[in-house]
């Protein structure tokens, strides 16, 4: 019984995670205040994680390497927002790649039980890896992101600071 209730909203955590990626995603790149969907994608993620540690518990031997992924997952996209909220010289590029990071072990997680071969680890990790860099280091690039994305990139647009998430960014 407990099994089905964690794996029900395991799955329920994870599908929100997998819809409200793409705007974290959009909200990491465009380098400018946090969303509704950024914060909601982070809770998904931090449900996902506790579900795993259910099962973690539940059934040690065989899901702990699952709880290792879980964990690392979560710490991405905490990490994500740290560096959001406590900007430094290329904060951007740092947070694009953990935020999309997060999302790459929902997508590769979301393959392995779908196609249920080593194929899936690989290809998500690879495929969506490379991805990430090419936004990254765009996202470095001056000038090659929209206004505030390009302005937070040359230093001149932080983020909002803490508590005034709804704030918008101002050029200094």
């Amino acid at each position: 019984m407990l099994r089905s209730v964690l794996l029900g909203v395991h799955i329920t955590a994870g599908v929100y995670g997998l819809v409200l990626g793409p705007a974290a995603i959009l909200a990491a790149v465009r380098g400018g205040r946090a969303t509704t969907g950024a914060a909601a994608y982070q809770v998904a993620v931090a449900v996902v994680t506790t579900t795993a540690v259910g099962f973690a518990v539940l059934d040690w031997r065989r899901w702990w390497p699952f709880l290792i992924l879980a964990v690392g997952t979560e710490w991405a996209v905490a990490a994500g927002w740290r560096v959001r909220r406590r900007p430094r010289p290329g904060w951007l590029g740092r947070h694009i790649c953990l935020i999309c990071g997060s999302y790459v072990s929902l997508v590769t997680a979301l393959m392995v039980v779908s196609w249920g071969t080593r194929l899936a680890w690989v290809l998500a990790t690879v495929v969506g890896t490379m991805l990430i860099e090419v936004v990254a280091h765009r996202a470095a690039a001056p000038g090659a992101l929209p206004s505030a994305a390009g302005a937070a990139v040359s230093g001149t647009v932080q983020p909002p600071e803490h508590g005034q998430e709804g704030a918008d960014t101002t050029v200094s």
